[in-house]
C-alpha cells in the first residue's frame, strides 16, 4: 500500500491500536484491530510512522506505547494507593501489568480502568507456598482490600443523593411504627454493604494514617467484619456493621421489606426482644442522619 492512499483518520486509529496493545508494538501491528485501518506489516511500518535520525520507527512507536501503560499505571495507583504501599510500587507495577494485559482498556474513559482488578487478584493469585515470610493468607487479604478501594472509588465516583431533600428520622420512626411489616426503603444509590474475613477497614484507616512506609501495619490474620459506604455531603463514609446490621441492611438493599429485614436481624442479634427494638430506633436514626436512605413505600411487600 502507497503512502499516498493513507488518510489522517485511519492512520491515526492504527497507531491508536498499536500504541493501546498489551503486547506491544509488534503485536499491535499484528492486531486485527490495527489491521482493520491499516493492514501493514512490521518491517513496512515505516510506510506510515518515518523514522527519525536516531530511532526506527518501531522504536518511536515504543515510546508512545510505554508512556501509555505508565500512565495507566499511575492512575491504577492512583485507585489503590493503600494496596500499592501494602505490597509496594515495584511488585505493584508487576501486579499492574499483568493486569493491563489481561484487562486492557478498551473505553474512552479511566473510570473503569481498575473494575477488574480483585478478580485479576483472584484469577491470579500467588502459591502460597511461596510468600517466605508473609501470612499464608495474604493473597485473600490483598484481594479483599482492592474490593473495597474499588468500592471507596464507585462510591466517590458515582451518584449520590446530596441534591436531595432531606430525610428525617422522625419521619422514618413515624411510617415505620404505623405500619413498619410492609415499608420498603429505597437505600441511597451510594449505600454499599461488605461482608469481609479480614479486618480491612481497620487496616485501610491505619495505612492511610501511616507517616511513612516504616510505619504500615502487619498484614492482619483473618477477622470478619462488616462493612457500609455511602457518600455524605461529596464525602465517601465508612461504617462498620455488627453481623445484625449487615444483615438488616443487605436485606433492605435487596428489597426486602422492613419487617422481613429485621426477622432476619433477629435470627442473629442477642439480647432480648426490648432491647432489640431500642436498638433498632438507634440504628435507624443514625442510618438516617448518615444518608443511607432516600425514599420510603408503605405498599404491601411482593418478593
Amino acid at each position: 500500500m502507497n503512502k499516498s492512499s493513507y488518510n489522517l483518520e485511519r492512520e491515526q486509529r492504527w497507531m491508536q491500536a498499536v500504541i493501546m496493545h498489551p503486547d506491544g508494538v509488534a503485536g499491535g501491528v499484528a492486531s486485527a484491530e490495527a489491521k482493520c485501518h491499516l493492514d501493514v506489516p512490521l518491517e513496512r511500518i515505516e510506510e506510515v510512522v518515518c523514522r527519525s535520525r536516531q530511532l526506527t520507527s518501531r522504536e518511536r512507536l515504543s515510546i508512545y506505547h510505554n508512556a501509555y501503560f505508565a500512565r495507566l499505571l499511575e492512575c491504577l495507583r492512583s485507585v489503590f494507593p493503600s494496596l500499592a504501599r501494602a505490597v509496594g510500587n515495584e511488585a505493584f507495577d508487576e501486579l499492574g501489568v499483568g493486569y493491563l494485559q489481561r484487562y486492557p482498556s478498551h473505553s474512552y474513559t479511566l473510570d473503569a480502568l481498575g473494575a477488574n482488578f480483585d478478580r485479576y487478584l483472584q484469577e491470579t493469585r500467588p502459591d502460597r507456598d511461596e510468600a517466605t515470610g508473609l501470612s499464608e493468607t495474604w493473597p485473600d487479604f490483598l484481594i479483599e482490600l482492592a474490593t473495597l478501594e474499588w468500592a471507596v472509588n464507585e462510591v466517590f465516583d458515582g451518584p449520590g443523593n446530596e441534591r436531595q431533600p432531606g430525610w428525617t428520622a422522625e419521619s422514618v420512626a413515624a411510617t415505620i411504627a404505623s405500619c413498619w411489616p410492609d415499608v420498603q426503603i429505597k437505600p441511597s444509590p451510594s449505600l454499599k454493604v461488605f461482608s469481609f474475613r479480614f479486618p480491612v477497614n481497620d487496616y485501610y484507616t491505619s495505612l492511610r494514617q501511616a507517616a511513612s512506609d516504616e510505619d504500615l501495619p502487619a498484614i492482619p490474620d483473618p477477622s470478619p467484619t462488616w462493612l457500609a459506604l455511602t457518600r455524605r455531603d461529596y464525602i465517601v463514609r465508612r461504617h462498620a456493621l455488627t453481623p445484625a446490621q449487615f444483615i438488616l441492611l443487605s436485606a433492605i438493599t435487596s428489597g426486602e421489606s422492613v419487617g422481613q429485614a429485621i426477622l432476619r436481624a433477629a435470627t442473629v442479634e442477642e439480647g432480648s426482644l426490648e432491647e432489640f427494638s431500642t436498638k433498632l430506633q438507634d440504628w435507624f436514626r443514625r442510618w438516617t442522619a448518615a444518608g443511607f436512605f432516600v425514599a420510603m413505600e408503605s405498599e404491601p411487600f411482593v418478593a
